[in-house]
């Protein structure tokens, strides 16, 4: 593992793995489809896209990023993928992050899975947060995101069976019975796992808390992984590296960058081979190959990628 080092910006070596990254991407022959899968560029969304913030619904993509992968997604989904990996509730992701289309979507450490498609033709149907009605034929939802436009998003239903849902119930009720006398502490709720959050709480108690809510994944049997100010604890066993390692599968991709910043992002960092770029974003160790000081330097790293591209 690297250790923390000095404020970095966008140095020499990041650029030559920029360059040797999108220099992978797959050729057109004239007349012809592009040979190979395309480039997977994916990202967490908080602490990388977007700057950490006390407030989870008021997280934003900087300007730079949003404009990075707009501009990569328009590259066309033959020689680049975008995608956002996230602890996230994955609808919370898609109004949040509003990802451009083509865009494929991660939440919950991976079990939940979508994709950002084109808007609905004006008149049909809409439904998800901020709008009203129902799924359409291919069994996406339109949203009304965060910077005011409009898309749709299929997403993959996450489906438990009776032991899973029995101890999700005990998970999320512990968690509670743990926050409840912690000031700040707040438990989210998502369809595999329950969260805990202590952000705001004050020292010692949020330690005290995290460390409580670890121990009772573990007395549960369930999979409790540990972040920024929180706990997660799922009663299905994935991870940001399972899910990368499927996206990459999927979609036949010749080589992948990951963006991330947190605890749980080194499981992603872990799965990356040798032709893959990892960028970790902010200090503390990291197997990521390249490190940017904050969320700007992560958006100039994608605005280099996309101009080497010719995006």
């Amino acid at each position: 593992m690297t250790t923390p080092g000095p404020r970095t910006s966008l140095d020499g070596g990041l650029e030559r793995d920029l360059a040797a990254f999108a220099a992978l991407a797959p050729r057109t022959p004239e007349g012809g489809a592009p040979a190979g899968g395309p480039l997977l560029v994916a990202s967490d969304f908080d602490g990388v896209l977007a700057p950490l913030g006390d407030d989870p619904l008021a997280s934003r993509p900087t300007a730079a990023a949003a404009a990075a992968l707009a501009r990569l997604a328009a590259l066309g989904p033959d020689r680049v993928r975008v995608a956002l990996v996230s602890g996230r509730r994955i609808e919370d992701l898609a109004r949040l992050a509003s990802p451009p289309v083509g865009a494929l979507l991660v939440g919950s450490h991976g079990a939940e899975t979508g994709e950002v498609l084109a808007p609905a033709p004006e008149g049909g149907p809409a439904g998800g947060p901020g709008a009203a009605g129902g799924e359409d034929h291919t069994g996406a939802r339109s949203h009304v995101r965060a910077d005011g436009t409009t898309a749709r998003v299929r997403l993959v239903p996450v489906e438990l069976d009776d032991a899973q849902t029995t101890l999700l119930d005990r998970v999320t009720q512990g968690l509670e019975e743990i926050a409840a006398p912690v000031e700040g502490a707040w438990v989210e709720h998502k369809p595999s796992a329950a969260v805990l959050h202590t952000r705001l709480s004050p020292q010692p108690a949020a330690d005290e808390a995290s460390a409580a809510a670890a121990r009772l994944g573990d007395e549960l049997g369930a999979h409790a992984m540990t972040g920024k100010n929180v706990v997660e604890i799922a009663v299905t066993s994935t991870s940001k590296g399972i899910a990368l390692d499927a996206l990459r599968t999927r979609l036949g991709s010749p080589a992948v960058l990951y963006l991330g910043d947190d605890v749980t992002d080194e499981r992603a960092f872990a799965v990356l081979g040798a032709a893959d770029l990892g960028i970790k974003v902010g200090p503390g160790e990291t197997l990521a190959r390249r490190r940017v000081t904050d969320p700007a330097e992560a958006a100039r790293a994608l605005t280099t990628l996309a101009d080497l591209l010719g995006a």
